[in-house]
């Protein structure tokens, strides 16, 4: 509070004119209060028309008062003086460097608020009062400031220029428009400006029109977002899913045929050692009898040995003979091969399907790829600027034009050693790689050139493998003053149509479109190639014979 205080103190003891602590105060009949040096020099130049006016109501006084000295004015101003308080106003309504000041003002100049296109000035707060209150200066025309307002002003006839030549496209004033412009196309330029403000207008509701139909778009573009990635996490949760399915059954299925073996082994084992052990009690036995048969060998009573005869011949008779056959030592070997036989099904199914469900992801594409340009002005949408690679060209090429131009020379350049660069032929890659839809042209000055794409990893160095076109990592087209080439993984295709010095490449790297088009007044097309790009790409430019020499291509700036 004690600041508004202080800040009125100081606007109601300042001078409206020098806007300073008022000097020799004098008040006039309206009551406002003036320096009398200030107030002097207004009224001086005022004394031509007769009548003297207050500059801030106005108010008109016949004749020219007589100044005095306003004594109790005076000394609030030496109190204020005394007391430090500056009558100023605060420093952010003066004008700065980057500010419109006021015309009016004396002395340190305040920030204008208005400009007047009629004064040709501009004015504070309190000297553009008189535009309010002025009948005349009323009809003025005020705008925000500027300080542009000497482009307003003839240059040659330092008038107002009020009137707009159509058939030369500039502002002029009236003289101009019945000397230098007579006979010209002219208007006010009111008029002017309301017919472009009407074209302006139609301009804006287009825009407005497409900012509508682009934020449906986006709105669209984002819902499908959305619905791409639920489709995406519905399909990963129900691969998910089946994939465990599956391993479940295959875990299942592991240990039923463990069970299987385990049963069945079981079995045999239980099998073959009941016969081993009928084998072990009738070996048992045998030995038994062996013994008794010993025992009588050994018997030296003829008579006795007699008697026992018999029974030995008996039990010779009631002992068959061994018949337990065993089949070749496999086993479940055959169990083993059936699995392994799965495994190889399963593998080849896997293999198979795998390359199916591949394709199905990588044919998920949600925007249908735009129809290739009709006309150059389309093809001009996708315009890219490209520059060459230093790093890339060979040591006989001269890149030039900020490396947009590249000329075939017969002498070496001092470039350093880098890996990138071609050794074996005189060719040049792009800086920029190619995605995306992509057009550029290429002027052709001489002989021998080729145009190209090619993958990062085109051999750098060697034979007619790194040439642009002579494998499958490169497309060019092949460029004389009088016939098309077009090469690719070395095969050879000629192309006719109209030769011209330019040429224009069309690349939509994910519709997998390449196209070479002749252009000069009209666009031909030479050759279109439709396959699939895995990389992304880089413009290439070539040349291919030693009469080449100064031969020269150039990456154009197409508008």
């Amino acid at each position: 509070m004690a600041q508004k205080g202080a800040q009125l103190d100081r606007e109601t003891f300042s001078c409206s004119i020098c806007l300073d602590l008022l000097k020799d105060p004098v008040t006039l009949h309206c009551g406002h209060s003036y320096c009398r040096n200030c107030i002097k020099a207004h009224w001086d130049g005022e004394d031509q028309k007769g009548i003297h006016s207050c500059p801030q109501c106005r108010q008109t006084f016949i004749p020219r008062p007589v100044l005095g000295k306003n004594t109790m004015l005076a000394a609030l101003v030496e109190q204020l003086k005394k007391t430090g308080l500056q009558a100023a106003p605060a420093d952010h309504c003066y004008a700065g460097p980057e500010d419109v000041a006021c015309d009016v003002c004396s002395g340190r100049k305040l920030k204008a608020i208005k400009s007047c296109l009629a004064c040709l000035a501009s004015y504070c707060e309190k000297h553009l009062q008189p535009h309010y209150d002025s009948p005349p200066l009323k009809k003025h025309k005020l705008v925000e400031p500027s300080k542009n307002l000497q482009e307003n002003i003839c240059s040659r006839h330092d008038e107002v220029m009020k009137m707009f030549c159509r058939s030369d496209q500039k502002s002029i004033c009236y003289l101009c428009s019945v000397e230098e412009h007579k006979g010209h196309d002219t208007v006010s330029a009111a008029a002017e400006r309301t017919e472009r403000q009407r074209e302006l207008e139609g301009s804006r509701q287009q825009i407005q029109q497409r900012v509508q139909d682009r934020e449906k778009d986006v709105k669209l573009l984002q819902q499908e977002v959305e619905a791409i990635n639920q489709s995406a996490d519905k399909t990963v949760e129900h691969s998910e899913k089946i994939f465990t399915e599956l391993i479940r059954l295959l875990q299942k299925r592991s240990s039923e045929v463990k069970q299987q073996i385990r049963s069945q082994q079981e079995t045999e084992v239980s099998r073959v050692k009941e016969l081993q052990e009928k084998l072990e009690q009738e070996i048992t036995e045998l030995k038994r009898k062996y013994a008794e048969l010993q025992q009588l060998s050994d018997t030296e009573d003829h008579t006795q040995f007699l008697q026992n005869c018999p029974s030995v011949s008996a039990l010779r008779e009631s002992t068959p003979s061994s018949s337990i056959k065993i089949r070749p030592l496999r086993h479940f070997e055959a169990v083993t091969a059936a699995v392994s036989e799965l495994r190889e099904k399963l593998q080849d199914i896997l293999r198979e399907e795998w390359t199916n469900i591949s394709l199905r992801v990588t044919e998920v594409d949600v925007l249908l790829s735009e129809p290739e340009p009709k006309s150059r002005a389309g093809f001009l949408k996708y315009s890219c600027e490209i520059k060459l690679d230093p790093n890339t060209a060979n040591r006989q090429l001269l890149l030039s034009e900020g490396n947009r131009k590249v000329t075939f020379m017969n002498q070496p350049q001092s470039y350093s050693d880098h890996p990138d660069r071609f050794t074996g032929w005189f060719q040049v890659l792009s800086r920029e790689s190619l995605t995306g839809r992509c057009y550029w042209e290429v002027e052709r000055g001489g002989k021998g050139v080729g145009v190209a794409v090619a993958h990062k990893n085109i051999s750098r160095e060697g034979g007619n493998e790194c040439v642009f076109g002579c494998n499958d990592k490169s497309w060019s087209l092949y460029w004389d003053p009088n016939n098309y080439t077009f090469i690719y993984n070395k095969i050879k295709t000629s192309i006719s149509g109209p030769v011209s010095s330019r040429v224009g490449v069309y690349l939509d790297h994910r519709a997998g479109i390449l196209s070479f088009y002749s252009v000069s007044e009209t666009m031909t097309l030479l050759h279109r190639v439709q396959t699939t790009f895995t990389q992304p790409l880089y413009a290439g430019i070539g040349f291919y014979y030693y009469y080449s020499y100064g031969s020269t291509a150039e990456l154009c700036k197409v508008e």
